[in-house]
């Protein structure tokens, strides 16, 4: 108790976060490390919010916040560990957009999204962008659309995965355009950025954070955006919807618990994460940096988006035969 009362002190001096509630059968809780299950390897978005929301959280709870990385399985490993952890609070889970497409990808995933896990918090969303490396001739998507029609099956988009929302969203956009394009998928982020630095894959899509330096540099270009409003980072950019192409989608971040973690508990643990990410350093990491549109929701709210999002993308799954990699 004497860690937990001097961490709230000193965070409440420095005004850096609100105080937190404490809230009925919540009074007791945290009783020792909370551990946040990233079911990603180190450096990804999703690892990458967790530290960025770490130190904080420590700060307001008044224990240590242990962050485990348990990649696989596009997540649903990490996710699998997490749904059959104790419903103490003492385990989170924090996922990305995979989450919502890993039910209908992947035949066995040993846990239901659905009912095994509780929505606490969803951090934001953002959208995804087609880029092109500087090399290639097109200088907005009507012109590499048009090459892609009079040439079926020449040219290539990297993704970080089959079943990736990028993949997704790319399936969406050949049936609107009426144009046949080349899926490469890589392993993670990390080799796609790599990739499309060296003008690898003639369009590259992904979430804005992968390709912030290249876009900076000039070695990549941005085409179109997928989500309902303009990227940010390249207001000029139209989205596709602009383009007449009725197809749309963002990736998200969020954090759960396992079913039966009580309410007042996931309360506390989602105010923290609330707390965390207005502190402005964090904030502007978050929106700036990484490119996420905060728009936090709680509980049931988080619970309909997830609904929504794993039938949205399990149909698109379903219907264009999509296999993990």
């Amino acid at each position: 108790m004497l860690s937990q009362r001097w961490g709230r002190r000193a965070l409440l001096a420095a005004g850096t976060l609100p105080a937190l509630p404490r809230l009925g059968s919540a009074q007791a809780w945290p009783n020792g490390p909370v551990r946040i299950v990233v079911p990603f390897p180190p450096g990804g978005s999703v690892d990458t919010v967790a530290r960025l929301l770490q130190p904080h959280l420590q700060a307001s709870l008044g224990v240590p916040v242990i962050i485990e990385n348990r990649p696989g399985a596009s997540g649903a490993l990490g996710a699998a560990q997490a749904a059959r952890a104790a419903p103490d609070g003492q385990t989170f889970l924090h996922v990305f957009d995979t989450h919502a497409v890993n039910p209908a990808l992947i035949a066995n995933l040993g846990f239901d999204t659905q009912r095994d896990l509780a929505p606490v918090l969803l951090f934001g969303t953002a959208p995804m962008i087609v880029t092109a490396h500087r090399a290639r001739p097109w200088a907005d998507l009507p012109a590499m659309l048009a090459a892609a029609r009079a040439r079926p099956d020449t040219v290539t988009f990297g993704t970080i995965g089959n079943g990736s929302l990028a993949h997704l969203v790319m399936m969406l956009l050949q049936k609107a355009a009426d144009a046949r394009l080349v899926h490469v998928p890589y392993r993670g982020g990390g080799p796609l950025a790599t990739a499309a630095a060296a003008g690898e894959v003639d369009l590259p899509t992904a979430t804005g954070t992968i390709f912030v330096q290249h876009i900076q540099a000039g070695t990549l270009r941005v085409l179109a955006s997928t989500g309902a409003r303009r990227w940010a980072a390249a207001p000029e950019v139209p989205t596709l919807r602009e383009l007449g192409l009725a197809v749309e989608g963002e990736a998200f971040w969020g954090a759960l618990a396992p079913a039966g973690t009580p309410p007042a508990i996931q309360a506390r643990y989602a105010e923290a994460l609330r707390a965390a990410m207005e502190v402005p350093a964090v904030k502007d990491r978050l929106v700036n940096v990484m490119g996420i549109d905060l728009a936090p929701r709680e509980g049931a709210a988080f619970r309909d988006f997830l609904a929504q999002q794993i039938e949205t993308w399990g149909r698109v799954v379903r219907e264009n035969d999509i296999r993990p990699d």
